[in-house]
């Protein structure tokens, strides 16, 4: 198994797994050439794509799937909300290559489980996702207003959590480039993680058995990796556990590759 980000932050997101009988992406939010590039640079095969699942409609998360569906030949898993609302930004996908998924419902990919639930977030019937391969699980958690009863009783337990971490509320409060109505998005419960908030999931995370959490979906502009990633580490040393031994933490970087999970 390979579990990577290949980007992640309101630029555009990625994420690629595998198995030696297949893999996936989740999420395209930056040009196929560019998802593609960052394959290549971490020694990853894009052959073994067989399948595009996106969890919502908005561009950083949408952008390059189109081109990637058609440059692959591979289908395109979506909730019909987030069909209904990319329609136009994917551009042609023939009818074998849309499929609709209901949030809720599990389906297989080659070897891999697919369990999808609903998120709370701005978007039409917006989705995160665990996978089940064998005895272990990896879940994509983003895009969280709040990190609800129903989000974590979906991911409690996966081996490998790519957790949202997305921003610092006073940095989000004193930058003046933000508008009222964009900050309030943000900081609603169909917004963002906080990096407290998400401090918060990781450490209910690790009690329930996760190993390894890669923090992502950080902003640009009210967020840096090392703040994100000392107020989970605090948080977690706090709960009493060993960082490095109980369970590692890492950052999804905005434009490269993560550290990749191997098993």
């Amino acid at each position: 198994m390979q579990f990577c980000t290949l980007f992640s932050g309101s630029s555009g997101n990625a994420v690629y797994l595998s198995t030696s009988r297949g893999g996936l992406l989740v999420d395209c939010g930056l040009s196929a050439r560019q998802s593609l590039d960052a394959m290549s640079k971490a020694g990853l095969d894009p052959t073994a794509i067989h399948a595009i699942l996106i969890t919502h409609e908005h561009s950083d998360h949408i952008k390059g799937a189109g081109v990637m569906s058609r440059k692959l030949g591979v289908p395109i898993y979506a909730t019909q909300g987030t069909w209904e609302g990319m329609e136009r930004s994917v551009g042609e996908i023939p009818a074998r290559h849309r499929v609709a998924i209901t949030a809720g419902e599990s389906f297989f990919l080659d070897d891999i489980e697919v369990a999808s639930f609903s998120i709370p977030h701005d978007a039409n019937d917006p989705v995160g996702y665990r996978f089940f391969m064998g005895k272990q699980s990896v879940a994509v958690a983003t895009d969280l207003g709040y990190f609800s009863q129903s989000v974590a009783d979906a991911v409690s337990g996966a081996h490998i959590v790519l957790l949202e971490s997305n921003h610092d509320p006073d940095l989000l409060q004193k930058n003046a480039h933000y508008p009222t109505h964009l900050k309030t998005r943000i900081l609603g419960r169909k917004g963002h993680l906080s990096n407290d908030a998400g401090a918060q999931a990781a450490v209910r995370l690790a009690q329930c058995g996760t190993r390894h959490l890669l923090l992502g979906h950080l902003s640009n502009e009210n967020n840096t990796p090392d703040l994100a990633y000392r107020t989970s580490y605090a948080a977690l040393h706090e709960a009493g556990a060993a960082l490095g031994h109980d369970v590692t933490l890492h950052i999804a970087p905005r434009f490269q590759p993560s550290f990749i999970y191997c098993d």
